[in-house]
């Protein structure tokens, strides 16, 4: 069962747009609502609105923790560079037969939620060994709704934050059941975060996914070398902007990169715990996901 079991009127794109602004800290929560007020109707209720554009988590699993094709459990890291620990979801295929090829899993700006948890058991469903870290362990992880953790986020070093997830990826890639071949997916901040590491850590990441996620520090794009498949979505103005540059800037480089412009979806598109999710736009991109990983790190 996913976010498109509830049923509500069409949500004005207004809508979509001043939540992206809301959740990336463009405008505040009064902001937010008092905007959203305008365009309440007798049929397009607050209440409406806000179960269109706020996660349902319950709605939106795809694999379960007990599914038997996976193991899932949870593992600690040392991040010196960063907040001397950190912690992750560990994700095993149960049938893999000796070491798999790992896809380090990034969280978007809230700390490691379930819509999260559930991408790094889809990837281990898939064949790959997941590990999805969360930047919030050093205040006591994911606190169990956005709103907090995002707050919790943004209170946060940011440098301390990308050390941490470096070190993940190290951990990850040196782990006894890894191949050593290593791939990272991310959405929103994590997309930011896999562009980062394919810049910070060229040597060891072999393929990246950004999902709708803005570039490294351009100093540091000339340093990237794994293939790259950028997937964006046509209505996310904010990150879109950041395109035309860093495309330019992949090219100088000679980086194998793809990118697909998703029609008519929002940032934020392949999460399927709020209305922004576009089923089919998801179902593709995620193909699209499972057969670059195949194909690069295989």
């Amino acid at each position: 069962m996913n976010a498109t079991a509830t049923k509500h009127p069409p949500i004005p794109q207004e809508a979509f747009d001043w939540y992206d602004e809301y959740a990336h800290g463009v405008i505040g929560r009064r902001t937010f609502m008092t905007r959203l007020s305008t365009l309440v109707t007798a049929t397009l209720t607050m209440n409406v609105l806000l179960d269109a554009l706020m996660p349902n988590y319950a709605h939106a699993e795809q694999v379960s923790f007990n599914d038997p094709d996976i193991k899932a459990t949870y593992a600690t890291f040392p991040s010196p560079n960063g907040h001397e620990e950190g912690r992750g979801y560990l994700v095993k295929p149960a049938d893999a037969d000796g070491k798999v090829p790992a896809v380090l899993v990034v969280h978007e700006n809230r700390g490691l939620n379930p819509h999260i948890k559930d991408v790094a058991r889809r990837v281990a469903k898939a064949g790959f060994l997941a590990f999805a870290p969360d930047a919030l362990h050093p205040l006591g992880g994911y606190p169990g709704n956005d709103d907090e953790g995002r707050s919790m986020q943004r209170s946060m070093e940011r440098a301390k934050i990308e050390a941490d997830f470096i070190a993940a990826a190290t951990f990850l890639k040196e782990h006894e059941s890894s191949t050593g071949k290593l791939g990272a997916v991310g959405f929103c901040f994590g997309g930011y975060v896999v562009n980062m590491l394919a810049a910070a850590i060229p040597d060891q990441l072999n393929a990246g996914v950004p999902f709708y996620g803005t570039p490294a520090a351009k100093e540091i794009r000339k340093d990237i070398k794994a293939p790259l498949l950028i997937q964006l979505a046509e209505l996310d103005g904010r990150v879109n902007a950041s395109w035309p540059e860093y495309e330019e800037d992949l090219k100088a480089a000679k980086v194998d990169y793809t990118m697909h412009m998703y029609e008519k979806a929002n940032h934020g598109f392949h999460n399927d715990s709020t209305g922004r999710y576009d089923e089919k736009m998801a179902e593709l991109a995620w193909e699209r996901t499972v057969a670059f990983f195949k194909k690069h790190l295989s």
